[in-house]
């Protein structure tokens, strides 16, 4: 399968392993994925393309000179430094309550991720 921009999507099997994990994340954070579903599932498979390259769920959502090194470093993996200590997701899939872009969602299917990503 190849997204309409010509992107390759992630495996089933990276994709279903950062689902699980993004819903138990969440749910034993106590955070919710973003209010747009779009957004959440761009993240989650930007996440499982990261496993299947990379071998790590580095953020999809920062520029990085070099990947590997970053992936090494374990910073930017998810999730991040900044998520663990400060509850505070750059990518926003992992928003607390009071945030006003968190939806009242902390499950989302495969279905969901792949629709949302075919529209690109």
């Amino acid at each position: 399968m190849t997204q309409a921009s010509g992107a390759q999507q992630a495996t089933e099997k990276s994709l279903e392993a950062m689902r699980k994990f993004s819903e138990t994340y969440a749910q034993r954070t106590g955070t919710y994925f973003c209010s747009d579903l779009g957004t959440t599932a761009v993240v989650i498979e930007g996440l499982a393309k990261h496993k299947d390259d990379l071998g790590a769920p580095l953020c999809p959502c920062r520029y990085y000179e070099d990947k590997e090194a970053e992936v090494a470093a374990a910073y930017w993996n998810c999730p991040c430094v900044p998520m663990r200590e400060r509850k505070e997701c750059h990518c926003m899939l992992f928003l607390t309550p009071d945030n006003p872009f968190a939806g009242d969602q902390q499950t989302i299917t495969v279905d969901q991720i792949r629709t949302e990503t075919d529209k690109f």
